[in-house]
C-alpha cells in the first residue's frame, strides 16, 4: 500500500496551481521587480531551437522561487493554457514520499492536455534520484519544458555533468546585486550615459569622472544599508532592519545549516558544523588554512573540515577564492580565501554593533560585496575569479582577479578615509609589468571624492573607484545583458 495516496497528491497540486481555475492567481505571488536571472531563465526555457532544461541554483530566501512564479505568469501572459503548466515544492511533506515522474503522472490524469507541458519543480534536491528521473523525463517527453531549483548547487551540478549533459543547465542566483537593490526599492537612477562602463573610467578626465561620481550622492545612505541588510530581495522590502537580520539568521544561516546541509551531506557532526561556519565569518576574506582550522575547532581531522567546507560551497553559503598566477609572478600555492555569500549573513551571524563605524569590518564587508558582484557578472564566461598572494613575498597581495583567455583583471579594495597604497604594493607591481598581461585595475575607494588615476607609473594604469560606485556600475552591466563584458 502506497504511503500517500493518488488523492492526496492531487490535493496539494490544487493547492500549489490555482491558476487551472483563477489565471489571475498567480499575479500574488509573481513580484513586479525581475531579476537579469529571470531574463536569462525565460530565454532557456522558451528557446525554439534548443530545448534544455533549467535548474535554478541559489542559497534560501533568493528569490528562485519568484522567479518560477514570473515564469508562469509570463507563459499565462504569452496565451499558454494555465493547465499546461505545472508547479510543484518537493518541500512538501507529501510529495517527499513521491519520485518527479509520479508527480507529473498523477498532474496528467487530473485534465486533458494538449501541446506542452511547462513544469516547474521548487527544492528538487528533496526528492530521491531526481537526476535520473530528470533524464528520463528529457529523453522520453519531448512535450515537456522544465525548470528545477535547488539550493545546493554541485549536487546539481554533478547530475548535470553525469546524467544532464546536453539536456540541463544550473543557472546559479546570487544575492541581489547593489543595482538590482536600488531598482527593487524604486530609487530615483542616477543619470548615468548608456555607454558609460566600468573599463571606459580609465579613459575620461578628472571633471567628468568628478561630474559621474557626484551622481551616486543621493545613494549613500542606501549603500550602507545594503552593505548590512544584503541582497535578499524579501528583507530588502523590510521597514524593520533589525528584525530582517534575525529573519536572516534564522531563516537563512540555522535552516541551512541545522536542515538542508545535515540532511543533503550526512554531517556527522552538527555542532562542529555551526563552529566552522562561525570561524569562517570571522575569518571572511582571510587565506584559509584546514589545518589550522582542524586543530582550533576540537583538534578535528583536515579531511572532515575539508568536507564540511565543500558542503558549505555547494549549499552555497561561502565562496572558494582560488590563488592565481599573475603573468610571471607566482602565487601562493593551494590555499583559498573564504568569502561568506553575502556580507550580511556574516553580519548577522557575528552580530556585532555598529559595523558601519568600524573600519576593518566594513573594508571585509566591501570586499566580500566585491567578490560576489564580480563572480556574478563573470557567470558562464570563460573567465576565472581568485586572488593573488605572491609566494615569495608573502605579504603582496590583490583581493580579486579575474582571469579571461587574452587578458587579467585586478581589483583591490582599500575602503577607508585614506586609500594611498605604496610603489611596493602588489596591484603597482603587476601593472608595472606588461607581461602580466593586465588590461585593467581598479582601486576600490570609500569616499566618492576619492576618485582617478594613482601616480603610480606603470604599464597598466590603476584607477581609484568609489565601491559605490564600481557596484552600481557593474550590477547595471549585468542587468542589461552586458555580464562578462567590462
Amino acid at each position: 500500500m502506497a504511503i500517500v495516496s493518488d488523492e492526496q497528491v492531487m490535493k496539494v497540486l490544487r493547492q500549489y496551481n490555482p491558476w487551472w481555475h483563477m489565471p489571475s492567481a498567480v499575479k500574488e505571488e509573481a513580484k513586479p521587480q525581475k531579476r537579469f536571472a529571470y531574463y536569462e531563465a525565460l530565454k532557456m526555457l522558451t528557446h525554439t531551437s534548443i530545448r534544455r532544461f533549467v535548474v535554478l541554483s541559489g542559497v534560501r530566501r533568493v528569490g528562485k522561487t519568484t522567479i518560477l512564479y514570473q515564469l508562469i505568469e509570463n507563459l499565462i501572459d504569452e496565451d499558454i493554457n494555465p493547465r499546461n503548466i505545472l508547479y510543484v515544492s518537493f518541500d512538501n511533506p507529501i510529495l517527499k514520499f513521491i519520485n518527479a515522474e509520479k508527480v507529473i503522472s498523477i498532474y496528467e490524469s487530473m485534465y486533458p492536455i494538449e501541446g506542452t507541458r511547462y513544469i516547474f519543480f521548487d527544492e528538487i534536491q528533496y526528492t530521491d534520484d531526481w537526476e535520473l528521473w530528470m533524464k528520463v523525463i528529457y529523453d522520453s517527453r519531448k512535450d515537456i519544458r522544465l525548470m528545477a531549483t535547488g539550493s545546493a548547487s554541485p549536487i546539481l551540478e554533478r547530475g548535470s555533468t553525469d546524467s544532464g549533459t546536453g539536456r540541463w543547465s544550473v543557472l546559479k542566483i546570487p544575492t541581489m546585486s547593489f543595482y538590482e537593490y536600488c531598482r527593487l526599492l524604486g530609487l530615483d537612477e542616477p543619470e548615468i550615459p548608456s555607454d558609460v562602463k566600468l573599463s571606459r573610467l580609465v579613459d575620461m578626465d578628472r571633471a567628468e569622472l568628478g561630474d559621474l561620481m557626484s551622481r551616486f550622492a543621493p545613494l549613500r545612505n542606501h549603500f550602507n544599508r545594503y552593505l548590512t541588510i544584503g541582497g535578499f530581495p524579501e528583507l530588502v522590502l523590510s521597514d524593520d532592519d533589525l528584525y530582517a537580520q534575525r529573519m536572516l539568521r534564522e531563516d537563512v544561516v540555522d535552516k541551512v545549516i541545522k536542515r538542508d546541509v545535515l540532511t543533503l551531506f550526512n554531517i556527522r557532526s552538527p555542532l562542529l558544523m555551526e563552529k566552522l561556519f562561525l570561524y569562517l565569518c570571522m575569518n571572511s576574506t582571510e587565506i584559509f588554512n584546514a589545518t589550522t582550522a582542524a586543530k582550533e575547532l576540537e583538534n578535528t581531522s583536515v579531511l572532515t573540515i575539508d568536507s564540511y567546507i565543500d558542503a558549505l560551497e555547494m549549499s552555497n553559503l561561502i565562496y572558494l577564492a582560488k590563488p592565481m598566477d599573475v603573468g610571471s609572478k607566482g602565487s601562493l600555492k593551494g590555499k583559498p580565501k573564504i568569502f561568506i555569500a553575502d556580507a550580511a549573513i556574516r553580519n548577522a551571524v557575528l552580530m556585532i554593533d555598529d559595523v558601519l563605524s568600524d573600519e576593518s569590518e566594513l573594508g571585509v564587508m566591501v570586499e566580500t560585496a566585491v567578490y560576489k558582484h564580480i563572480v556574478s557578472f563573470y557567470q558562464g564566461s570563460p573567465a576565472q575569479v581568485g586572488y593573488f598572494r605572491n609566494a615569495r613575498d608573502n605579504q603582496k597581495e590583490v583581493d580579486v582577479v579575474v582571469e579571461l583567455p587574452r587578458q587579467k583583471i585586478l581589483c583591490e579594495v582599500k575602503y577607508r578615509n585614506n586609500s594611498h597604497i605604496p610603489s611596493t604594493d602588489a596591484i603597482v607591481d603587476l601593472c608595472q609589468s606588461e607581461k602580466s598581461k593586465v588590461s585593467h585595475a581598479f582601486l576600490i575607494t570609500k569616499q566618492l571624492e576619492d576618485f582617478g588615476i594613482t601616480r603610480h607609473e606603470t604599464a597598466t594604469p590603476i584607477l581609484r573607484v568609489p565601491a559605490i560606485a564600481f557596484l552600481y556600475l557593474l550590477g547595471r552591466a549585468e542587468a542589461a545583458g552586458q555580464n562578462g563584458k567590462l
